[in-house]
């Protein structure tokens, strides 16, 4: 029999972004929990997906607005070992700046997406908490994109400032 306690513990541990470590495209390896504190949007796409391409500038843009804000974009590549070299060089001539981590294998993909959908995007808060999952892409995404990546940016400047202010 559960107790409330328990369910309240599982509901939680639920919500936690599960944790990983792979290896961005200069073989550093990045590891999720590392970030906690920031607002991460993880982004699993690959080369050969046109509607990730499509996306991808709206994640740049949102990128480079906000990366001085406590914000992080993992760009995770499901590109298997045949494809995964394309990856720097898409990187490269599209002038993406965020980290592209690669995950040859898809573990990381399918501990998020079993399904495997692309592009598919995670959206985790500050304390390591999924709070938005989106799958696919279709012209307008991007809008509840930005808007639920500044709420998230606001929500933890707002608990930043209730931490720092004097009791």
């Amino acid at each position: 029999m559960f107790t409330l306690a328990a369910l309240l513990a599982t509901a939680d541990a639920a919500d936690k972004a599960p944790d990983f470590t792979l290896r961005d495209l200069s073989k550093e390896e990045v590891t999720l929990s590392e970030l906690e504190g920031n607002v991460v949007l993880v982004n699993f796409w690959a080369t050969w997906c046109v509607p990730c391409m499509v996306e991808m500038p709206y994640i740049e843009e949102l990128y480079t607005t906000h990366k001085d804000d406590g914000f992080v974009v993992l760009a995770i590549s499901a590109d298997d070992a045949r494809s995964s070299s394309k990856v720097k060089p898409t990187v490269k001539s599209k002038g993406w700046t965020f980290p592209v981590l690669l995950d040859t294998q898809t573990k990381v993909v399918a501990q998020y997406n079993p399904q495997k959908t692309l592009p598919y995007t995670v959206l985790i808060d500050e304390k390591g908490d999924i709070i938005w999952q989106h799958q696919g892409y279709t012209a307008g995404d991007e809008e509840e994109m930005i808007h639920k990546v500044t709420d998230a940016l606001a929500a933890k400047k707002a608990r930043e400032g209730e931490a720092a202010a004097p009791e």
